[in-house]
């Protein structure tokens, strides 16, 4: 018998594992359905490459095949392992804009406007090289750095947004998020930042907190209108754990909502359609998927300065011993971290396209074997919706997942405009030294209908899916802004799958600040804005 069941350590459920333990007199258990952390490829920045298209702490998921993407069937990797996705992302610290939450509160979340959550950014916050301001904290529990590596082509990059006509910004999660610059790291001392580091590791020692991986939950059991506890297999037995308070999911926005069904809530049709007994009518579980969607304009390199060096095997030796032992080089880092974010049109009220600057190419294009650099441009604000189902009653099938995306004109316009930008700012001066032809979309891509038909038939996502639990008061919100369950006492979601609208950045910080602010709501505590 437990106080709190927390389902799923990911970048949410490890900081409420946290929170909910801090009393002695809670007794907290978390379930994670991966294993420990213990993988040193989880814990090397630069191997986060090696992780992301493996099945190694990782999900795996492929959608259902995208008639919107000449019916591809798109990978959507997510973590599983303690950390979840905190353990194998790119590790970009991006809270998103402040209207992003402004337009949560407008859309009926109370509680939940740039105001309301920035003080839970803050908390969890220890930025290592930024002050503690109205913006940043230096007491938290999450280590983050700057972007510092040394580099050309970073330079360049920001430089060459600056000449096409962008502003500079020295901190994107500051006072304007709108220009060119070096993004934010969970990355600190040459090791990546997980949740599972930076929130579990200090709490794993209390005897009040009961933490299982291997622990795959197949329902969630209510009785008489109350969630009492959940159903879980751990190698094949299956078990059952009690909670004398509450149940918080924190699976993510592909588990959360598969879960939901399994336990009997969610839409009739879906439940009866896996052979399950409908107990809570809630039309908009796994529904309103969202997820930003990118491609990426591609150049080769006319100088021998990009990460083609590193893959000689004295030098990949040397940057990983270097890495392991010492915690500096090029592995204790990740290469992402020229940005950007722009608007399209100048009416926009704040940035509705994102870059991420790298200076290799991607895997498609030889990355081994020539030297290059690319950005992709990702859509932050995307108006289509998919949705997530659970395929059968069997909670170890891999889920439904159905991403729609770009089915929505405006989508298409909005990442046909980036690409035009993208290519001005590689066309500008601080490049010419360095540019050479560009590989993708190529030099025959030059009218919009051309340039839309290589966006359907190369786009993907950037692993950002959120919503399928919406926050809000319609018919279609799952839970309320306190985040209880609606139908259901004692059960709430704690993850990305709350977001009522995608946030236009890199959603780790935002399920970061999420576990924070659910915690004080399951406590009673509330942070306020200084």
């Amino acid at each position: 018998m437990y106080d709190f069941i927390v389902v799923g350590a990911g970048s949410a459920g490890c900081v409420l594992a946290n929170r909910l333990s801090e009393d002695p007199g809670n007794r907290v258990l978390l379930l994670e359905a991966g294993g420990p952390d213990i993988n040193p490829l989880i814990h090397i920045p630069l191997m986060c490459g090696v992780l992301f298209p493996s099945r190694m702490s990782n999900w795996f998921y492929q959608s259902e095949p995208d008639p919107n993407l000449n019916n591809r069937s798109i990978f959507i990797p997510r973590g599983k392992a303690l950390g979840g996705s905190s353990s194998i992302n790119g590790m970009v610290y991006i809270r998103g804009h402040r209207r992003d939450y402004d337009l949560w509160r407008q859309a009926g979340c109370e509680g939940w406007s740039y105001d309301d959550v920035l003080p839970y950014f803050r908390r969890s916050e220890q930025h290592l090289e930024r002050p503690d301001d109205a913006f940043h904290g230096e007491a938290g529990e999450l280590r983050v750095t700057r972007g510092n590596t040394i580099s050309p082509l970073f330079d360049a990059f920001i430089a060459a947004g600056h000449e096409a006509g962008y502003p500079l910004t020295d901190d994107f999660n500051g006072a304007d998020q709108e220009g060119f610059g070096r993004y934010d790291f969970t990355i600190a001392r040459g090791r990546r930042q997980s949740t599972a580091v930076a929130f579990l590791k200090p709490a794993r020692g209390r005897a009040n907190l009961d933490i299982i991986t291997h622990a795959q939950v197949s329902k969630v059991v209510i009785e008489n209108g109350r969630a009492v506890g959940v159903e879980y297999y751990r190698y094949g037995e299956r078990q059952r754990a009690e909670a004398r308070r509450e149940v918080v999911l924190s699976g993510g926005a592909i588990n959360s909502p598969v879960l939901l069904q399994l336990s009997g809530i969610g839409r009739p049709d879906d439940i009866q359609r896996i052979g399950g007994t409908v107990l809570v009518d809630s039309p908009g579980v796994g529904r309103n998927l969202q997820d930003h969607v990118a491609v990426y304009v591609q150049h080769l390199c006319t100088q021998p300065i990009t990460l083609r060096s590193m893959f000689r095997p004295q030098a990949a030796g040397l940057a990983l011993v270097q890495a392991v032992l010492l915690g500096t080089g090029p592995a204790a880092g990740f290469p992402l971290e020229g940005g950007g974010f722009v608007r399209t049109r100048p009416e926009l009220e704040m940035p509705d396209i994102q870059f991420h600057f790298l200076p290799g190419l991607g895997p498609n294009m030889g990355g081994k074997s020539a030297h290059g650099f690319f950005a992709n441009i990702c859509q932050l604000r995307p108006e289509s919706r998919g949705w997530v189902n659970a395929r059968s009653a069997n909670p170890l099938d891999a889920p439904e997942i159905h991403t729609n995306f770009l089915a929505v004109e405006n989508d298409v316009r909005t990442i046909r405009d980036g690409v035009k930008i993208l290519r001005k700012v590689f066309a500008q001066k601080a490049f010419d030294s360095l540019r050479d032809a560009e590989q993708t979309p190529g030099p025959t891509v030059k009218t919009d209908a051309e340039i839309d038909a290589w966006i359907r038939q190369t786009a993907e996502t950037i692993y950002h899916p959120v919503g399928t639990c919406k926050m809000g008061h319609d018919p279609q919100s799952v839970v309320d802004p306190q985040l209880r369950v609606r139908g259901v006492q004692g059960l709430r979601v704690a993850d990305a799958s709350i977001m009522p609208l995608l946030v236009g950045g890199n959603t780790n910080a935002p399920s970061i600040m999420i576990g924070e602010k659910a915690s004080d709501l399951i406590l009673g505590k509330l942070q306020r804005a200084a």
